[in-house]
């Protein structure tokens, strides 16, 4: 229960269970207060693998259209402290990438911080408009991966920790993610995008 990894493993049978037992005695006898044996863990260990789904995370419902998986690519995330100023900050930028067709730029507020993720040609506007604010982080050259979800995913619980759990395990790393009603889009750097990209591919229901 401790560890997601751990369960997973187990489920899918790739863990020695001989090894895990003697990793687990120490603490299973400090928790017991008496001695345990090997073998009973190791039998414990079996019975519980056996009724441990064999499975992934299952199936993802995406949304009933073409282009499920979406990417753009070359994108700047500014990470800055909120102030009393960000909300005009936040008017001013967007009315200033209006006019810039093709351009993507989105602002999230946090309680304390607010994210700029913007196409890189943006960034000197980011930078000009947020110039007296206090910049906590610059991170460049990154890719939004999207998934379009079904709006009845939004009941369908561990539906996100399925896909981050698949991404995890191939050693991808997420610099950031947004949440809306039926898209999960994932900022990742851009070397991770084919990887991520064949991940996700793999999953979704189609």
């Amino acid at each position: 229960m401790e560890s997601a990894f751990l369960t997973e493993g187990l489920g899918r049978g790739l863990i020695n269970l001989s090894e895990l037992a003697r990793q687990l005695q120490p603490q299973i006898e400090s928790d017991l207060w008496k001695p345990v044996g090997q073998a009973a863990v190791v039998m414990a260990l079996r019975r519980l693998s056996e009724r441990l789904p064999r499975q992934g995370g299952g199936a993802i419902m995406l949304a009933s259209r073409s282009g499920a998986l979406t990417t753009r690519t070359e994108l700047t995330v500014f990470t800055y402290r909120y102030s009393d100023a960000t909300y005009e900050c936040q008017r001013r930028l967007l009315e200033l990438a209006e006019p810039q067709r093709g351009a993507f730029v989105t602002v999230t507020r946090g309680v304390n911080e607010v994210m700029v993720i913007c196409s890189r040609p943006l960034s000197g506007l980011v930078e000009e408009v947020f110039g007296a604010e206090r910049r906590l982080a610059r991170l460049e050259r990154l890719t939004a991966v999207t998934l379009h979800l079904d709006p009845d995913s939004c009941y369908t619980p561990g539906i996100y920790h399925a896909i981050l759990k698949q991404l995890a395990w191939d050693k991808i790393n997420l610099v950031n993610m947004i949440c809306t009603y039926t898209e999960l889009t994932m900022l990742m750097e851009q070397s991770q995008t084919d990887a991520a990209f064949s991940a996700l591919s793999k999953m979704v229901a189609h």
